[in-house]
């Protein structure tokens, strides 16, 4: 197998670490690698496959050599450098909202729009989703095949990993302040205090009183999907590590007959693990999820007012499959790479 020279920009944070650690895991052919970060990581140094690799700064370029290019840094930084990682020869995959919603850009779950990725050899920039679209739509995609889809509505509950190692940080001096009797009155990384709290608004809120996590996720839904349809998002910080959760309503176009006839629909779903009525244990909690690759579903019932809506727990870990996993898979799919085990 041919090797696949690498580039990761955002190498030192959260995103970044677990690009690099799945590149590992699942035995992704690389050849040479570079890491990318900013000036104030100059001198550090990240180890892959038992090798120190320093960090590099970002300048013109520095992409010349390498296929195929990760960012997980903000959307400025990947404004500024994708581009420019395409004119050197690779393809781009963008962790960040900049490219997401650019009609020229595909925005790519593999599980579901694999057909608009890019060929090897044609550099390009590909926009990977926001963390609560990609397991979403990797939920709603069976149903929508066999049933067809009216309406989408979801409430997410979004670990602190969400916002970096930031956010973790936050969480775990937060706690322990008020462990001590020494409460938050403020949070420099969320709107609220996030210790034994659950804050309603991730981004900024606009005009309309929507955050911009609740927009990404109605607005890239449609788009991954290429369906026009209603799609409704509320979504919560609450206070737990790593994974997000969602409780999801969908209002089906064909009748389904019972939720075991639902569960065998998502059993077969790609990447999909199903948690059915009755097993133990009976859902799928964050810690269910964290560390791991599936989108988990569980908790399937008809909702008793309306016979053609379903109501669904779905679970994964924004840092694997909503973030670094999902982006992997997309070079996987463009390379024609199958991943280890």
């Amino acid at each position: 197998m041919s090797r696949i020279n690498v580039g990761v920009v955002g190498a030192t944070g959260a995103v970044g670490e677990t690009f690099t650690n799945l590149l590992e895991e699942r035995g992704f052919p690389v050849g040479e690698i570079r890491f990318f970060a900013s000036q104030a990581s100059l001198g550090r140094t990240r180890v892959f496959k038992g090798r120190e690799i320093p960090i590099r700064v970002p300048e013109d370029g520095c992409f010349k050599g390498l296929d195929l290019v990760f960012f997980s840094s903000g959307d400025g930084i990947s404004r500024e450098w994708a581009p420019k990682a395409v004119a050197d020869g690779a393809i781009a995959v963008d962790n960040s909202a900049a490219f997401r919603m650019n009609p020229e850009v595909a925005l790519v779950v593999p599980e579901i729009n694999a057909d608009l990725l890019p060929p090897k050899g044609r550099p390009a920039i590909v926009a990977n989703p926001n963390c609560s679209t990609i397991q979403l739509v990797v939920a709603l995609k069976p149903l929508i095949e066999r049933y067809g889809v009216q309406a989408v509505r979801v409430a997410s509950y979004q670990s602190v990993s969400g916002a970096g190692r930031d956010g973790i940080e936050e969480l775990f001096n937060s706690t322990r302040q008020a462990l001590e009797g020494e409460e938050q009155e403020t949070s420099a990384v969320f709107p609220a205090p996030i210790a034994f709290n659950c804050v309603p608004q991730i981004g900024s809120i606009d005009d309309q009183g929507f955050c911009s996590e609740e927009v990404k996720i109605m607005n890239e839904t449609r788009k991954i999907l290429r369906r026009e349809i209603p799609v409704s998002a509320f979504t919560v910080r609450v206070p737990t590590l790593n994974a997000h959760a969602e409780a999801v309503w969908i209002t089906l176009s064909k009748p389904a007959g019972s939720a075991k006839e639902i569960e065998d629909c998502l059993a077969g779903g790609e990447g999909l693990q199903v948690l059915r009525h009755g097993q133990r244990p009976a859902y799928p909690t964050q810690k269910t999820a964290s560390g791991r690759d599936p989108v988990y579903v569980g908790r399937v019932r008809r909702d008793p007012d309306d016979s053609g809506t379903w109501l669904m727990w779905v679970v994964a870990d924004n840092l694997r499959k909503g973030a670094a996993l999902n982006g992997i898979q997309i070079a996987e799919r463009i390379f024609d790479i199958q991943p280890r085990g």
